[in-house]
């Protein structure tokens, strides 16, 4: 079994960054799929990005200017490098592979 633990999060000025991290534990040999998706308030769910092992990667098209995802596997860990942050970035992101996630850390982008 998998657990995942997202840190990195926190209160921030429009146009600044943030690193949110994504560490996973337990039985990490067959993880292939890691992805983050971010839950705003009073909105939907929204996916943010996707890596594979391989290093294969999909960015939503919403912040995919803005974005980088990457991943140490030697640390299980993937991050996301978040550029030139916009209040509408304000949500909980959080990580998932398979049916796992994990519960999220919160972004918030204010003035």
């Amino acid at each position: 079994q998998v657990q995942l633990v997202e840190s990195g999060g926190g209160l921030v000025q429009p146009g600044g960054s943030l690193r949110l991290s994504c560490v996973a534990s337990g039985d990490t040999t067959n993880i292939i799929n890691v992805l983050w998706y971010r839950e705003g308030p009073g909105k939907q769910r929204e996916f943010v990005a996707r890596i594979s092992t391989d290093g294969d990667i999909r960015i939503a098209d919403s912040v995919k200017d803005r974005l980088t995802i990457s991943r140490d596997n030697a640390k299980d860990t993937v991050y996301l490098q978040m550029n030139s942050l916009k209040p509408e970035d304000t949500a909980n992101y959080y990580c998932q592979t398979g049916l796992t996630r994990g519960q999220g850390t919160q972004v918030t982008v204010s003035s």
